[in-house]
């Protein structure tokens, strides 16, 4: 069955980012999540944010695997519709990446974009 233009794809969380944050979570003191959030601004138009939180608000899409516990508000989830959340560690060191089917273009650091 073909998608609707309205019906909105899952964001995914590699196995290596929910090995990352669970590692993270777990040596943090009082954080129960990771926040991904998109906000304006970047060299790109949009910027990937993430934070340790320990409150959720009612519209988070919540994401749980293996000790890991990722939140992504409704606004930010418009941005992120179908993206894949990874963590790198290779060369150029470790970072969190989004792969983001919507972003047109991006900076070369991978924090920005725009759609």
């Amino acid at each position: 069955m073909p998608m609707s233009e309205t019906a909105t794809r899952p964001v995914t969380i590699s196995d290596s980012a929910v090995k990352r944050i669970a590692s993270v979570l777990a040596k943090s003191v009082g954080a129960e999540a990771l926040r991904i959030s998109v906000e304006g601004g970047g060299c790109s138009g949009f910027s990937y944010k993430y934070d340790l939180t320990s409150g959720q608000e009612p519209d988070d899409l919540v994401i749980e695997k293996d000790g890991a516990r990722i939140l992504i508000d409704e606004m930010s989830l418009a941005y992120m519709d179908g993206a894949v959340v990874d963590f790198v560690d290779d060369l150029m060191g470790q970072s969190f990446q989004i792969r983001n089917p919507n972003a047109v273009a991006s900076c070369g650091c991978g924090t920005s974009f725009s759609v």
